[in-house]
């Protein structure tokens, strides 16, 4: 009961973070312009080319995994995998970071593969993406420089937060406490049955997460892992020309907001709402985008990215007892 509890109080507290922030963002704006906006001046071919771009990626993903599953011996069938990624989209709709276990659990349950090794692939997946992104981000860096100068200037708070949370004394003392009472209590700890059931876990885990330099197909392996991310990018460019006011920003632009919109989606709220709204505006404030016209861009182009992970991820869920029916039935 208790850990329903605090993952209630869990759940209600990242939302709220997520939808004070989008409040603030939303609350002064002119609601009758949005709505005409909307209404008469948004060209929604380009949001329909956008999501088809986006489902390309969602494949690719679903086909990067199954090369990196394969290495700890086992083969899933795509479309049980697709469905997998797509529920746990959905479910970091709910709780930040609560997709990459929930995909790991339903291939397990589907696929009869060990549960922990399959987090030690999402882990590494999920390796490769930030490095991925960080490579994106010193691209825009040196491309941008000045602009994301600018950036920092206009949001010092950014840098004091990482600052502080990183040079904070309790962050310090507590993780000396910790090392010491590891080291002190090493040898009664290692004869507990904690310590075993961590050492498999481990085991597995660490299969699972050296499965990269495992894979067979490693040239595949590197075109998924740029292909998603070109896919995640040209997704939200494409969307520049859906509106008279970003239609004439160049490429760089989109990258540059694209890059900065992601950080804002690593934010630990549910599906990025409010932080990826913020991190776009400011993205295209820098090229001269007005305020009031970066808000509905944002509105667009997250919101169309959430209706689609929710449609595809629900229909996936539903969807998923039914594929594998005769086969639980033989089991």
């Amino acid at each position: 009961m208790k850990k329903i509890a605090l993952k209630v109080l869990k759940f209600l507290a990242f939302f709220a973070v997520g939808a004070f922030i989008f409040w603030l963002i939303y609350k002064d704006q002119d609601i009758e312009r949005i709505k005409s906006v909307l209404k008469n001046d948004v060209n929604y071919l380009w949001i329909v080319i956008s999501l088809i771009v986006g489902l390309l990626s969602h494949i690719s993903r679903t086909l990067r995994w199954g090369l990196m599953i394969e290495p700890i011996g086992h083969k899933p069938r795509f479309v049980n995998t697709f469905m997998a990624v797509m529920v746990g989209y959905l479910m970091n709709m709910a709780f930040p970071r609560m997709g990459e276990i929930s995909r790991c659990g339903v291939l397990s349950r589907y696929e009869k593969i060990s549960f922990t090794k399959l987090v030690g692939t999402v882990v590494a997946e999920r390796l490769v993406d930030m490095i991925s992104l960080l490579i994106l981000l010193a691209i825009v860096f040196f491309a941008q420089f000045g602009k994301m100068l600018d950036f920092i200037r206009r949001n010092p708070e950014m840098q004091e937060k990482l600052t502080s949370v990183f040079s904070s004394p309790y962050l310090i003392i507590g993780v000396i406490i910790l090392v010491i009472l590891l080291f002190v209590f090493r040898k009664a700890f290692k004869h507990t049955a904690l310590f075993k059931k961590i050492i498999d876990i481990l085991k597995n885990f660490k299969e699972g997460f050296i499965s990269i330099r495992s894979i067979k197909r490693k040239g595949w392996f590197y075109f998924h892992s740029v292909f998603i991310w070109a896919m995640y990018y040209v997704m939200l460019y494409v969307i520049f020309f859906a509106f008279d006011f970003t239609r004439d920003l160049n490429p760089i632009a989109g990258l540059t907001t694209f890059v900065m919109a992601s950080f804002g989606m690593v934010a630990p709220v549910q599906g990025g709402i409010g932080a990826w709204h913020f991190m776009a505006i400011e993205a295209l404030s820098l090229y001269g985008v007005a305020n009031e016209n970066g808000v509905i861009f944002a509105f667009v182009a997250h919101g169309s990215m959430t209706v689609m992970i929710i449609i595809l991820g629900i229909i996936s869920l539903l969807a998923l007892p039914f594929i594998n029916r005769k086969k639980d039935i033989l089991v």
